[in-house]
């Protein structure tokens, strides 16, 4: 009995000495499944955090645009934008208007020279009637005072031909009024919002950045959007002025050959 019993003993002992290192393991793997589990969870969340970065970063232009607006204050940035608004709708006027009284001076006068060498005044006056533009304008004048003399006629074209160089410069002046207000405005807006952080520092007895930040965003926003309006009106304005120059030397050149062309032939 007492030899059955020793090797029964150390049957057992053999058995749980090779169950302990089963049991090992088997923790081991729980652990390391547990730690992976935790290793996604974590992976997860800085997904879901960056997410929202992500989405900062991909802003279109219309909303920074409008988040910048809206900082700035609606108060200052609206006048602002009216001036941008106002500003280039006359801009658009005067580009539309500039293009079509564009005209080939060339093609008119060699016209007007065919009727006038053929003595049809009434052909020139109709195909300058037919031609837009203010070089036409100026040629019918002076085809209608003909039979008053040259000397008449000279003077009608070079009066007619500031009328239509007035015409040209129509709202030039509203358009200038629209680039000194944008910046203007941009600046009163800066004065106001340095006013607010002096106020704010006052009030809080203290100068720590956070403090005077609200008044001096308000600041920089509405100068910055003031300089912006008024280089973006400023250029098309410089447009408008040599598309003017060019018409007005059209003018005076082809109202020299125009009477050159009467000189030639009126009898």
């Amino acid at each position: 009995m007492s030899i059955v019993g020793l090797l029964t003993f150390a049957n057992f002992n053999d058995v749980k000495a090779q169950d302990q290192p089963a049991a090992e393991a088997t923790e081991q793997v729980a652990e390391a499944t547990e730690q992976a589990a935790d290793e996604a969870v974590a992976a997860t969340e800085a997904v879901e955090e960056t997410a929202p970065a992500a989405e900062e970063t991909t802003k279109s232009f219309h909303q920074v645009l409008k988040e910048k607006y809206i900082q700035g204050g609606a108060g200052w940035m609206t006048p602002v934008l009216l001036c941008l608004i106002f500003g280039m709708a006359l801009i658009i006027e005067r580009i539309l208007y500039l293009n079509m009284a564009t005209t080939n001076v060339k093609k008119l006068l060699n016209g007007i020279e065919e009727n006038v060498k053929g003595g049809n005044y009434e052909g020139a006056k109709e195909l300058c009637r037919n031609t837009r533009g203010p070089v036409a304008s100026i040629f019918y004048q002076g085809l209608d005072r003909v039979d008053q003399g040259l000397e008449n006629v000279e003077k009608s074209v070079t009066s007619y031909g500031g009328v239509q160089m007035a015409r040209l410069e129509n709202n030039l002046t509203w358009i200038g009024l629209f680039i000194a207000l944008a910046p203007s405005f941009g600046f009163l807006g800066t004065v106001v919002g340095m006013v607010q952080a002096f106020d704010d520092i006052e009030v809080a007895g203290d100068i720590s950045p956070t403090v005077v930040a609200g008044g001096m965003k308000v600041a920089l926003l509405t100068t910055i959007g003031g300089l912006i309006v008024a280089i973006i009106l400023q250029i098309f304005y410089n447009y408008i002025l040599t598309k003017i120059e060019s018409l007005v030397d059209q003018m005076e050149d082809g109202s020299i050959s125009f009477m050159d062309i009467l000189v030639k032939y009126h009898k």
